[in-house]
């Protein structure tokens, strides 16, 4: 009877350390479509992307987008921020009718 219960424990515990393996594998499948979904996605963009560079037009905006080049008759405008532009002061009110706002608005 004693060899019965103690196959029964060995029995047991088999199937826990099994339902925990099994929790798991289903975390690690959830993780694995996960970026198969993100490698699907990837895999879209990079098609269209060499579809693109496959004319002329796509080959000529990788190059623009990657070296600052221009074509002739073209010009670059470079805009740039004036560091000597003063900043105008913003002018306080001031005197007895601000003290009369003041109290006015505290009482609200």
């Amino acid at each position: 009877m004693a060899i019965l219960f103690i196959l029964l424990l060995i029995f047991a515990w088999s199937v826990i350390v099994f339902m925990g393996k099994m929790s798991i594998t289903r975390e690690n499948k959830k993780i694995a479509e996960s970026q198969v979904t993100e490698l699907e996605e990837q895999k879209l963009k990079l098609t269209a992307e060499i579809a693109k560079l496959g004319t002329s037009s796509g080959i000529e905006e990788s190059i623009r987008e990657k070296f600052p080049v221009v074509k002739e008759g073209e010009g670059v405008i470079i805009i740039v921020e004036d560091e000597n532009q003063s900043e105008v002061p913003e002018k306080k009110s001031g005197g007895f009718f601000s003290f009369l706002f003041f109290w006015k608005n505290w009482f609200k």
